[in-house]
């Protein structure tokens, strides 16, 4: 367990300038829901929607307004994630980065892309049922949990095994079972980063002002990091890869 936690934190050092530059579109995807008139706030470096308020005001230009908003942020949130696997994968390999980064990006991105809009779109589809049922946030939750499995190590697995969509998911929920004990490691490496981090942020400047530089942070330093282990666990099922 710390020796993967060692090696991605070494694989981020090693690539943290091109690491960088493929989380700006982090930024973007977060800035866009932010700052696009929708009934958002944001709390420990993450944008959240604030469902109950789409619901009483929700009308056809609200809808579109959120629509287009969701849509771009996974667009460019699909982006980052590709490249900062094809970054991982190609340091594993010893190949060069900067060629192989480039042609792969738009071959991975458009399934991710598709994967995460799928993901949301069943998501606020049971949230819009259960509200109109009178269920609360419940069976939204619930599907969000239900479905991580088929999302959780899909881009890794299109972009480090090349598979389609569909056989990527199958490798997902195969290995997210198998070793549900690296989904644990990620998931506490995660809350640890975010608690800290959001810690010393509000300490230093506030608790107004952190929610931003939090924002800022963990869009470039935290959240790549995550995918970089989480990639990193999932390589973890090559023998080869095993140190």
């Amino acid at each position: 367990m710390a020796s993967v936690i060692s090696y991605s934190m070494e694989a981020y050092l090693k690539n943290l300038k091109f690491l960088l530059l493929f989380s700006l579109p982090f930024i973007i995807a977060f800035a866009i829901p932010l700052f696009a008139s929708l009934p958002t706030y944001n709390d420990a470096g993450a944008i959240f929607i604030r469902t109950a308020s789409i619901f009483a005001n929700l009308n056809f230009v609200s809808a579109s307004v959120i629509a287009g908003g969701v849509f771009f942020s996974l667009l460019f949130l699909s982006f980052s994630i590709v490249a900062i696997n094809v970054i991982v994968k190609h340091s594993r390999v010893g190949i060069k980065v900067k060629a192989d980064v480039i042609n792969g990006l738009e071959k991975y991105t458009g399934k991710v892309f598709l994967l995460l809009l799928l993901y949301m779109a069943i998501v606020t589809l049971v949230g819009i049922a259960s509200y109109l049922y009178g269920l609360g946030g419940a069976p939204m939750y619930a599907a969000a949990l239900v479905l991580t499995p088929l999302i959780f190590y899909t881009p890794a697995s299109i972009v480090i095994d090349e598979y389609g969509l569909l056989r990527a998911m199958r490798a997902s929920v195969r290995f997210f079972t198998k070793r549900f004990d690296y989904v644990l490691l990620w998931l506490a490496v995660a809350i640890v980063l975010i608690t800290v981090f959001d810690f010393i942020f509000i300490e230093v400047s506030g608790t107004g002002i952190s929610r931003y530089g939090m924002l800022i942070f963990n869009s470039l330093f935290i959240l790549p990091f995550l995918v970089v282990l989480q990639s990193e666990l999932y390589m973890k099922r090559f023998p080869l890869m095993r140190r």
